[in-house]
């Protein structure tokens, strides 16, 4: 055996007896009396010598934080599956098992459990991360939106994004003067409501109609370019419209709100016309010199700059970092690599947060009266009328086929997470009462899980149309 083995347990058993006589002559060494012990440390170690500290230990923040996680993770991902299996985006899925994790089905079956699992006061740091988790998301997406695309594409694709958005919120707002008196929550003013409202049925939810149609197989296909560039037109007029609408509502009066509105104007300006093509330039000498966490920092330092600044002027975080992945160089490398960073920690692990604090504040029990699921009813109708087809008959107007206009009709009623978001700033901000927001919840998954339904009587009816004629 080689010798310098035997110094491994020469230094480990010398050591190791040299701390056991320290620790017994400390045995002898009287006690400070001055020493005040706290009380909780006591009651805690009282329980030192039984199996029931583990059970306490469940109950610290970071063990019940830890838990939450782990719950969230596998339920999300178990439901993610079953909604592929169903043809449905896994975001779908993760939804519903937001939904579900909440008092809807868990906290009215097992109350205790559910006490247990997400206490209330462990609420802000699920809170928390989902926001962060969103940030992340929604630099994700603005990454994702080409704005050259958007800018030269033929005017159709403008002309039917902005039909989507005022009709429904047209609509939304009509709505919203028949619903005020009864569930606007107090010292809420009928602008406010009616224009959150609006918004509300405006939404298209870009990621999720990106990845229907990737696969469906469109997207280098005339309907699936036209449906993607008619959803990224939408999701910056949307988060534009909802800037100035969280804007008015923090604002408070006219004057300020005016101010508010300037103030973002100005922010919207100097990203994108002097951060935009400093950053081009900085990122690229940064990626040439093969300084990839330089570039990446810079990246990170940029997107808090800009949540923070946009939460400063009063319309939202999540709009800045919006606007902070729109902003980012067009290099394809560089595109990757932040997705690569970012995508999987998000979408994965942060998201599924997000959809269950959602689900902790949905609580469809409060819907216990016909004449609310009326009201649901009515929300529906609103929402499918005005975004399927306002953007249907628009498309129609502009050249496409019924089959083409109908599947963009589809695509652009799909609302997903983008409406989550939305109803969480508006719920956040007092604007919409628990049943309302529970409404329109309902109203996301329900217009969301309904378009590849549509897609598919679009194809059928096609097919049987061909089969006709033939």
């Amino acid at each position: 055996m080689n010798k310098r083995f035997l110094w491994y347990p020469a230094i480990i058993g010398v050591f190791a007896t040299l701390i056991w006589v320290i620790l017994q002559k400390g045995q002898s060494l009287p006690v400070n009396p001055n020493n005040v012990i706290p009380t909780a440390p006591v009651a805690a170690a009282s329980h030192s010598t039984t199996w029931w500290r583990y059970l306490d230990n469940l109950k610290h923040p970071l063990g019940l934080l830890l838990l939450q996680i782990i719950v969230i993770m596998l339920v999300a991902r178990l439901f993610g599956v079953i909604a592929n299996k169903l043809r449905q985006p896994a975001v779908v899925g993760e939804i519903i098992a937001g939904v579900l994790l909440g008092p809807s089905l868990l906290g009215w079956a097992m109350p205790a459990f559910s006490g247990f699992l997400f206490p209330v006061e462990s609420l802000k740091s699920l809170q928390f991360l989902s926001q962060i988790g969103l940030a992340f998301f929604m630099f994700i997406v603005g990454m994702e939106l080409d704005i050259n695309k958007i800018r030269h594409k033929a005017h159709d694709a403008v002309m039917i994004s902005h039909a989507s958005i005022i009709v429904p919120f047209f609509l939304g707002v009509w709505l919203a003067y028949f619903l005020f008196t009864r569930f606007a929550p107090p010292h809420v003013s009928f602008l406010s409501f009616a224009l959150f409202m609006g918004i509300a049925m405006s939404i298209t939810a870009f990621p999720v109609l990106a990845r229907i149609v990737q696969e469906r197989k469109l997207t280098h296909t005339p309907l699936g370019i036209m449906a993607i560039t008619c959803a990224a037109a939408d999701d910056i007029t949307a988060w534009c419209i909802l800037a100035v609408v969280v804007a008015i509502v923090n604002a408070g009066g006219l004057l300020s709100a005016l101010v508010t509105i300037l103030l973002a104007i100005v922010f919207v300006a100097v990203m994108l016309l002097a951060v935009r093509p400093w950053l081009g330039k900085t990122m690229k000498a940064q990626m040439d010199k093969g300084r990839q966490k330089a570039a990446v920092s810079l990246v990170f330092f940029i997107l808090l700059i800009a949540a923070w600044l946009a939460e400063v002027i009063g319309i939202h975080a999540l709009f800045g970092a919006f606007l902070a992945g729109v902003i980012m160089p067009p290099a394809a490398n560089i595109k990757q690599l932040l997705t690569d960073k970012l995508e999987d920690v998000s979408v994965m692990l942060l998201l599924p947060i997000f959809f269950v604090f959602t689900g902790l504040r949905t609580h469809i029990g409060l819907l216990n009266q016909g004449d609310l699921w009326m009201v649901f009813g009515m929300i529906m109708l609103v929402a499918v009328a005005g975004k399927f087809g306002g953007s249907t008959f628009t498309a129609k107007l502009m050249g496409q086929t019924w089959r083409q206009s109908v599947s963009i009709g589809a695509l652009m009623n799909t609302r997903g997470l983008m409406e989550l978001v939305v109803l969480n700033i508006g719920f956040d901000l007092g604007i919409l009462s628990p049943e309302i927001f529970a409404m329109l919840v309902l109203m996301a998954l329900a217009t969301t899980f309904m378009t590849g339904p549509l897609l598919d009587l679009v194809i059928f009816s096609e097919k049987h149309k061909n089969v006709l004629t033939t």
